[in-house]
């Protein structure tokens, strides 16, 4: 793997992590599968690079975010007070993501950002030369796990990661649940959003189908990270993710410098993910073989 390679893999690794750590607050804290990231991934991304257009690209990650907070209340709102299962609540949405997206993108299945002023180029110094787009993206990603870490020890964050534990529980304490759902779909698809507009800026381009698969790749950081950087505290669990999605970029790279077809990395994706949810049953099944062999001897 070259030079080149290498940072490459990191720089999207580090990007792609904050969209990790909202796919970990979904599917791990509040214990929902929410297919609304392939939407509002996108969403990210085309109010991320209008804003660019118009000569404001810090303007469009802020703008971004809270998109990406409005399509994940819409998600919570469908499931909390017309009682739509979470799955299909985050089909429906990603669903009207592609229609809205569309429109933000006025009408365009493409726009293009070349030679447009980006939150990279603005930093742009003989100092950091080369390295200006992981030096940035990483400032990013560690302010946003640090802010994470104190929302999710604050009390309502207790309230939030006790809700998916026990959701019962929680409403015979006399805590409003969906209001909690609200609150952690929201922070979830700003944190997606937010990848997509900075990944609009890398790539210096806006696509309409750049989120097709993005649950999965969200998916397989988050499970690669615990299974191998372990879950025994919060910080750990949020390190993980984010180191188990840099994991993930160097993989699909190797992948990719061992001559596999780019139409081929949605599926290493799916073997990845599957896996890794598989891991316990398969480590399970190797101690009965062991217990089994080890009696017969």
């Amino acid at each position: 793997m070259s030079l080149t390679v290498f940072q490459g893999s990191l720089e999207l690794g580090i990007i792609y992590a904050i969209m990790a750590l909202g796919v970990f607050i979904s599917f791990r804290t509040l214990n929902m599968p929410d297919l609304t990231v392939d939407g509002s991934f996108v969403l990210g991304a085309a109010v991320s690079a209008v804003m660019c257009t118009n000569r404001t690209p810090f303007t469009g990650l802020l703008l971004a975010f809270v998109a990406g907070c409005g399509a994940g209340c819409i998600t919570a709102l469908l499931h909390t007070k017309l009682k739509i299962q979470p799955l299909l609540a985050g089909i429906l949405t990603m669903l009207a993501l592609y229609s809205i997206n569309l429109k933000v993108m006025h009408g365009k299945a493409n726009i293009p950002l070349i030679n447009l002023a980006t939150i990279f180029s603005s930093f742009e110094s003989a100092l950091l030369n080369d390295y200006t787009k992981i030096v940035i993206s990483f400032g990013i990603l560690l302010v946003i796990l640090v802010i994470l870490f104190l929302f999710l020890k604050t009390r309502l964050g207790f309230v939030l990661r006790a809700t998916g534990d026990n959701d019962q529980m929680v409403r015979a304490l006399g805590v409003n649940t969906d209001f909690t759902i609200l609150i952690g779909l929201a922070v979830s698809n700003g944190l997606v959003a937010l990848s997509g507009a900075i990944i609009a800026q890398y790539q210096s381009f806006a696509d309409i189908s750049m989120g097709t698969g993005m649950v999965i790749i969200g998916l397989a950081s988050v499970i690669v990270g615990e299974v191998i950087f372990g879950t025994k505290t919060l910080l750990k669990r949020l390190i993980a993710v984010i180191l188990g999605s840099i994991l993930y970029r160097f993989v699909i790279a190797l992948a990719l410098e061992l001559g596999m077809p780019p139409t081929d990395l949605k599926l290493v994706s799916a073997v990845i993910v599957a896996l890794a949810l598989s891991m316990s049953t398969i480590k399970n099944s190797f101690e009965v073989m062991k217990k089994r062999l080890g009696a017969r001897s």
